[in-house]
Protein backbone atom coordinates (compact mmCIF):
# COMPACT_ATOMS: atom_id res chain seq x y z
CA UNK A 1 0.00 0.00 0.00
CA UNK A 2 1.70 3.45 -1.33
CA UNK A 3 0.87 6.69 1.33
CA UNK A 4 0.46 9.68 -0.53
CA UNK A 5 0.46 13.06 1.23
CA UNK A 6 -3.01 13.70 0.76
CA UNK A 7 -4.16 10.07 2.28
CA UNK A 8 -1.79 10.73 5.28
CA UNK A 9 -3.83 14.21 5.49
CA UNK A 10 -6.93 12.69 5.89
CA UNK A 11 -6.36 10.08 8.64
CA UNK A 12 -4.41 12.63 10.74
CA UNK A 13 -6.79 14.97 13.21
CA UNK A 14 -6.03 18.57 13.05
CA UNK A 15 -3.91 19.67 15.53
CA UNK A 16 -4.86 22.10 18.01
CA UNK A 17 -3.23 25.49 19.01
CA UNK A 18 -1.83 25.53 22.10
CA UNK A 19 -3.34 27.62 25.13
CA UNK A 20 -1.83 30.63 26.05
CA UNK A 21 0.55 29.99 29.02
CA UNK A 22 -1.84 31.47 31.70
CA UNK A 23 -4.59 28.65 30.84
CA UNK A 24 -2.44 25.85 30.23
CA UNK A 25 -2.84 22.18 32.55
CA UNK A 26 0.22 21.24 34.66
CA UNK A 27 2.74 19.13 32.53
CA UNK A 28 2.27 16.55 35.27
CA UNK A 29 -2.02 16.54 35.79
CA UNK A 30 -0.96 16.76 39.47
CA UNK A 31 -0.04 19.49 42.05
CA UNK A 32 2.71 19.06 44.14
CA UNK A 33 2.35 19.32 47.85
CA UNK A 34 5.57 21.02 48.69
CA UNK A 35 3.91 24.63 47.58
CA UNK A 36 1.77 24.16 50.81
CA UNK A 37 4.12 23.45 52.86
CA UNK A 38 6.29 25.80 51.32
CA UNK A 39 3.46 28.49 51.83
CA UNK A 40 2.70 27.40 55.61
CA UNK A 41 6.08 27.77 56.52
CA UNK A 42 6.14 32.01 54.82
CA UNK A 43 3.34 32.51 57.37
CA UNK A 44 5.26 31.59 60.40
CA UNK A 45 8.02 33.16 59.81
CA UNK A 46 5.66 36.05 58.87
CA UNK A 47 4.49 35.81 62.76
CA UNK A 48 7.93 35.11 64.22
CA UNK A 49 9.93 38.12 62.43
CA UNK A 50 7.12 40.05 62.85
CA UNK A 51 6.99 39.69 66.63
CA UNK A 52 10.69 39.97 66.55
CA UNK A 53 10.51 43.28 64.94
CA UNK A 54 7.88 44.97 67.68
CA UNK A 55 10.92 45.64 69.64
CA UNK A 56 12.13 48.00 67.63
CA UNK A 57 9.06 50.13 67.57
CA UNK A 58 9.27 53.52 69.40
CA UNK A 59 6.00 54.27 70.65
CA UNK A 60 7.08 57.57 71.86
CA UNK A 61 7.65 58.86 68.70
CA UNK A 62 4.41 57.91 67.15
CA UNK A 63 2.64 59.73 70.87
CA UNK A 64 4.55 63.00 69.81
CA UNK A 65 4.72 62.98 66.17
CA UNK A 66 2.30 61.26 64.59
CA UNK A 67 0.22 63.34 62.22
CA UNK A 68 -3.58 63.50 61.83
CA UNK A 69 -4.52 65.20 59.12
CA UNK A 70 -6.40 62.66 56.22
CA UNK A 71 -4.01 63.72 53.52
CA UNK A 72 -1.06 62.47 55.24
CA UNK A 73 -2.74 59.11 55.66
CA UNK A 74 -4.06 58.86 52.47
CA UNK A 75 -0.92 59.53 50.76
CA UNK A 76 0.96 57.03 53.16
CA UNK A 77 -1.70 54.35 51.82
CA UNK A 78 -1.12 54.96 47.91
CA UNK A 79 2.94 54.72 48.67
CA UNK A 80 2.73 51.53 50.93
CA UNK A 81 0.63 49.95 48.26
CA UNK A 82 2.40 51.46 45.22
CA UNK A 83 4.68 48.04 44.91
CA UNK A 84 1.91 45.73 45.15
CA UNK A 85 -0.86 47.61 43.02
CA UNK A 86 1.68 48.06 40.06
CA UNK A 87 2.71 44.31 40.84
CA UNK A 88 -1.20 43.00 40.17
CA UNK A 89 -1.22 45.18 37.01
CA UNK A 90 1.58 43.87 35.97
CA UNK A 91 0.31 39.79 36.77
CA UNK A 92 -3.17 40.79 36.05
CA UNK A 93 -1.96 41.48 31.72
CA UNK A 94 0.03 38.06 32.37
CA UNK A 95 -2.41 35.69 33.99
CA UNK A 96 -5.20 37.50 34.38
CA UNK A 97 -5.01 37.94 38.01
CA UNK A 98 -8.27 38.14 39.93
CA UNK A 99 -8.42 41.14 42.41
CA UNK A 100 -7.78 38.37 45.60
CA UNK A 101 -4.19 38.18 43.78
CA UNK A 102 -3.86 41.75 45.97
CA UNK A 103 -3.41 39.28 49.00
CA UNK A 104 -0.14 37.08 48.21
CA UNK A 105 1.69 40.15 46.07
CA UNK A 106 1.17 42.05 49.96
CA UNK A 107 2.55 38.56 51.61
CA UNK A 108 5.30 39.01 48.90
CA UNK A 109 6.33 42.74 49.96
CA UNK A 110 6.17 41.78 53.53
CA UNK A 111 8.25 38.73 53.66
CA UNK A 112 11.10 40.75 51.53
CA UNK A 113 11.06 43.50 54.21
CA UNK A 114 10.26 41.83 57.59
CA UNK A 115 12.50 38.45 56.87
CA UNK A 116 14.62 38.09 53.59
CA UNK A 117 14.97 39.51 50.04
CA UNK A 118 13.42 38.04 47.43
CA UNK A 119 11.85 35.01 49.82
CA UNK A 120 8.75 36.74 49.12
CA UNK A 121 9.13 35.66 45.48
CA UNK A 122 10.04 32.42 46.44
CA UNK A 123 6.27 32.41 48.67
CA UNK A 124 4.48 33.92 45.27
CA UNK A 125 5.69 30.98 43.33
CA UNK A 126 4.41 28.58 45.79
CA UNK A 127 1.05 30.33 45.57
CA UNK A 128 1.18 30.41 41.75
CA UNK A 129 1.86 26.71 41.74
CA UNK A 130 -1.05 26.20 43.88
CA UNK A 131 -3.32 28.08 41.63
CA UNK A 132 -2.80 26.29 38.60
CA UNK A 133 -6.08 27.45 36.98
CA UNK A 134 -4.23 30.76 37.14
CA UNK A 135 -1.04 29.82 35.75
CA UNK A 136 1.03 26.85 35.41
CA UNK A 137 4.76 27.63 34.52
CA UNK A 138 4.83 30.86 36.65
CA UNK A 139 8.63 30.64 37.15
CA UNK A 140 9.60 32.72 33.59
CA UNK A 141 7.37 35.29 34.61
CA UNK A 142 7.75 36.05 38.07
CA UNK A 143 11.49 35.95 37.70
CA UNK A 144 11.17 38.19 34.20
CA UNK A 145 9.31 40.18 36.88
CA UNK A 146 11.73 40.57 39.75
CA UNK A 147 14.77 41.12 37.22
CA UNK A 148 13.05 43.92 35.46
CA UNK A 149 12.16 45.58 38.23
CA UNK A 150 16.12 45.46 39.90
CA UNK A 151 17.12 46.47 36.18
CA UNK A 152 14.64 49.85 35.51
CA UNK A 153 15.84 50.67 38.95
CA UNK A 154 19.59 50.58 38.47
CA UNK A 155 18.07 52.52 34.67
CA UNK A 156 16.33 55.14 36.78
CA UNK A 157 19.32 55.68 39.06
CA UNK A 158 22.13 55.68 36.48
CA UNK A 159 19.54 58.37 34.43
CA UNK A 160 19.79 60.65 38.25
CA UNK A 161 23.27 60.39 38.30
CA UNK A 162 23.86 61.40 34.60
CA UNK A 163 21.38 64.18 35.16
CA UNK A 164 22.14 65.06 38.90
CA UNK A 165 26.39 64.66 38.78
CA UNK A 166 26.93 68.20 38.98
CA UNK A 167 25.35 68.60 42.14
CA UNK A 168 25.76 65.13 43.71
CA UNK A 169 29.75 64.62 43.23
CA UNK A 170 30.19 68.45 44.87
CA UNK A 171 27.34 67.43 47.64
CA UNK A 172 29.83 64.30 48.52
CA UNK A 173 33.05 66.53 49.12
CA UNK A 174 31.07 69.20 51.33
CA UNK A 175 28.96 66.70 53.28
CA UNK A 176 30.93 64.90 56.07
CA UNK A 177 29.85 61.29 56.55
CA UNK A 178 31.84 58.24 55.53
CA UNK A 179 31.68 57.80 51.91
CA UNK A 180 34.10 58.52 49.19
CA UNK A 181 33.42 59.30 45.25
CA UNK A 182 35.33 56.35 44.70
CA UNK A 183 32.79 54.02 46.58
CA UNK A 184 29.95 55.94 44.38
CA UNK A 185 32.13 55.68 41.39
CA UNK A 186 32.15 52.06 41.80
CA UNK A 187 28.77 51.77 42.38
CA UNK A 188 27.56 53.61 39.54
CA UNK A 189 30.27 51.34 37.32
CA UNK A 190 28.66 48.35 38.68
CA UNK A 191 24.69 48.92 37.94
CA UNK A 192 26.18 50.05 34.28
CA UNK A 193 27.59 47.14 33.75
CA UNK A 194 25.16 44.64 34.83
CA UNK A 195 22.43 46.63 33.41
CA UNK A 196 24.18 46.55 30.32
CA UNK A 197 25.25 42.71 30.58
CA UNK A 198 21.54 42.06 31.27
CA UNK A 199 20.37 43.69 28.17
CA UNK A 200 22.89 41.74 25.62
CA UNK A 201 22.02 38.78 27.46
CA UNK A 202 18.00 38.73 27.38
CA UNK A 203 17.28 36.19 25.11
CA UNK A 204 19.06 34.24 27.55
CA UNK A 205 17.37 35.49 30.82
CA UNK A 206 14.02 36.34 29.53
CA UNK A 207 11.25 34.30 29.24
CA UNK A 208 8.25 36.46 28.15
CA UNK A 209 7.69 38.15 24.79
CA UNK A 210 9.24 41.71 23.83
CA UNK A 211 6.12 43.01 24.11
CA UNK A 212 5.54 42.22 27.37
CA UNK A 213 8.91 42.71 28.89
CA UNK A 214 8.25 46.30 27.65
CA UNK A 215 5.32 46.24 28.95
CA UNK A 216 6.66 45.23 32.49
CA UNK A 217 9.16 47.95 32.20
CA UNK A 218 6.90 50.61 31.82
CA UNK A 219 4.90 49.53 34.54
CA UNK A 220 8.38 49.20 37.21
CA UNK A 221 9.79 52.59 36.04
CA UNK A 222 6.48 54.47 36.35
CA UNK A 223 6.42 52.93 39.93
CA UNK A 224 9.50 53.96 40.65
CA UNK A 225 8.49 57.51 40.04
CA UNK A 226 5.10 57.52 41.92
CA UNK A 227 7.16 56.43 44.74
CA UNK A 228 9.49 59.18 44.52
CA UNK A 229 6.89 61.49 44.24
CA UNK A 230 4.74 60.01 46.84
CA UNK A 231 7.21 59.78 49.45
CA UNK A 232 8.20 63.60 48.59
CA UNK A 233 4.75 64.28 49.30
CA UNK A 234 4.80 62.60 52.30
CA UNK A 235 7.28 64.27 53.56
CA UNK A 236 6.26 67.84 52.94
CA UNK A 237 2.69 66.84 54.47
CA UNK A 238 4.24 65.71 57.62
CA UNK A 239 6.78 68.88 57.57
CA UNK A 240 5.05 71.48 55.72
CA UNK A 241 7.84 74.83 56.32
CA UNK A 242 9.91 72.80 54.42
CA UNK A 243 9.20 73.11 50.22
CA UNK A 244 7.96 70.57 48.36
CA UNK A 245 10.97 71.24 45.97
CA UNK A 246 13.47 70.53 48.71
CA UNK A 247 11.57 66.97 49.28
CA UNK A 248 11.03 66.27 46.00
CA UNK A 249 15.20 66.81 45.58
CA UNK A 250 15.86 64.49 48.97
CA UNK A 251 13.42 61.98 47.67
CA UNK A 252 15.08 61.37 44.20
CA UNK A 253 19.44 61.59 46.36
CA UNK A 254 17.11 58.84 48.61
CA UNK A 255 16.54 56.85 45.62
CA UNK A 256 20.14 57.06 44.38
CA UNK A 257 21.83 56.53 47.37
CA UNK A 258 19.34 53.18 48.20
CA UNK A 259 20.63 51.91 45.06
CA UNK A 260 24.57 52.46 45.16
CA UNK A 261 25.34 48.95 45.98
CA UNK A 262 29.38 49.84 47.76
CA UNK A 263 27.76 52.59 49.80
CA UNK A 264 28.01 51.76 53.33
CA UNK A 265 25.71 52.85 56.05
CA UNK A 266 22.88 54.56 53.23
CA UNK A 267 20.71 55.13 56.13
CA UNK A 268 23.38 57.03 57.64
CA UNK A 269 24.71 59.14 54.48
CA UNK A 270 21.32 60.16 53.49
CA UNK A 271 20.53 61.31 56.99
CA UNK A 272 23.73 63.83 56.73
CA UNK A 273 22.58 64.45 53.08
CA UNK A 274 19.02 65.83 54.83
CA UNK A 275 20.48 67.25 57.56
CA UNK A 276 22.67 69.53 55.19
CA UNK A 277 20.18 70.14 52.65
CA UNK A 278 17.58 71.08 55.09
CA UNK A 279 18.73 71.93 57.91
CA UNK A 280 17.12 71.74 61.54
CA UNK A 281 18.67 68.83 62.34
CA UNK A 282 16.24 67.17 65.49
CA UNK A 283 12.78 68.01 62.95
CA UNK A 284 14.61 66.19 59.61
CA UNK A 285 16.04 63.55 61.92
CA UNK A 286 12.57 62.68 63.68
CA UNK A 287 10.68 63.09 60.92
CA UNK A 288 12.97 60.05 59.38
CA UNK A 289 12.52 58.20 62.34
CA UNK A 290 8.98 58.59 62.29
CA UNK A 291 8.19 57.59 58.57
CA UNK A 292 10.32 54.38 59.13
CA UNK A 293 8.71 53.25 62.52
CA UNK A 294 5.50 53.79 60.55
CA UNK A 295 6.20 51.43 57.88
CA UNK A 296 7.61 49.11 60.02
CA UNK A 297 4.53 49.06 62.07
CA UNK A 298 2.61 48.79 58.96
CA UNK A 299 4.68 45.61 57.84
CA UNK A 300 4.29 44.26 61.49
CA UNK A 301 0.49 44.26 61.23
CA UNK A 302 0.35 43.36 57.66
CA UNK A 303 2.47 40.52 58.65
CA UNK A 304 0.87 39.49 61.56
CA UNK A 305 -2.75 39.54 59.85
CA UNK A 306 -1.20 37.77 56.57
CA UNK A 307 0.69 35.76 58.86
CA UNK A 308 -2.48 34.12 61.08
CA UNK A 309 -4.89 34.25 57.80
CA UNK A 310 -1.96 31.60 56.17
CA UNK A 311 -1.97 29.16 58.59
CA UNK A 312 -5.74 28.84 59.22
CA UNK A 313 -5.78 28.22 55.49
CA UNK A 314 -2.84 26.14 55.73
CA UNK A 315 -5.19 23.48 57.70
CA UNK A 316 -7.39 23.12 54.90
CA UNK A 317 -6.66 20.01 52.79
CA UNK A 318 -4.74 20.51 49.44
CA UNK A 319 -7.26 20.43 46.13
CA UNK A 320 -5.30 17.46 45.37
CA UNK A 321 -6.00 15.42 48.29
CA UNK A 322 -9.72 16.21 48.15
Amino acid sequence: MSFTAQSVAEVTPPLEPLPRYADRPNAGGKKKPWGKRAGTLISLSLLAAALWQCRQLDFAIFKTLMPGSAAFWLVYAAYYLATPLSEWVIFRRLWDLPPAGIVPLLRKKVSNELILGYLGEVYFYSWARRHSHIVSAPFGAIKDVAILSAMMGNIVTLAMVAAGASLFFPLIRQVEFSISQQAVIISVAFLAITSALVLFLRRQIFSLPLRELVFVSVMHTLRILAGIGLLALLWHLALPDVALIWWALLALLRQLVSRLPFVPNKDVVFASIAIFLLGEDAKIAALMALIAGVLLATHLVVALVLGLAGLVKGEEIPDEDR
